[in-house]
């Protein structure tokens, strides 16, 4: 529901802001628009009166509108897959692993010791 609503209230706003708003919460009468960056907010801002009366046009009464900054979700190497474990890093657990004496955690490093 809330990705239909956002999708039609969209169409009220520029092309520019599209990529850095999306409709976040709508309820108690109010819309929650999260934006990227507070510049994006600023520009939003100006279109609340068309979006407040294009929610009450698709049956959302909506009196309020509030914007919210969130920061972007990471993207590109951050995400990468992780590397693979050195020879010498699954030694050294499982040299860590024999000195312990609790044996779930020895079980723990042996395991992290055998991923490749």
């Amino acid at each position: 529901m809330l990705a239909a609503l956002d999708e039609r209230l969209r169409r009220c706003l520029p092309d520019s802001l599209l990529p850095h708003c999306r409709l976040g919460n709508v309820g108690a009468g109010k819309l929650v628009y999260l934006v990227d960056a507070p510049v994006w907010g600023a520009k939003l801002r100006q279109h609340a009166d068309a979006l407040l009366d294009a929610a009450t046009a698709a049956g959302f009464q909506a009196g309020a509108f509030t914007v919210k900054v969130v920061p972007p979700l990471p993207s590109g190497p951050d995400l990468a897959a992780p590397k693979p474990l050195s020879q010498a890093t699954r030694d050294a657990l499982r040299t860590t692993a024999e000195s312990v004496a609790d044996p779930e955690l020895r079980a723990q490093l042996l395991r992290l010791a055998s991923l490749a």
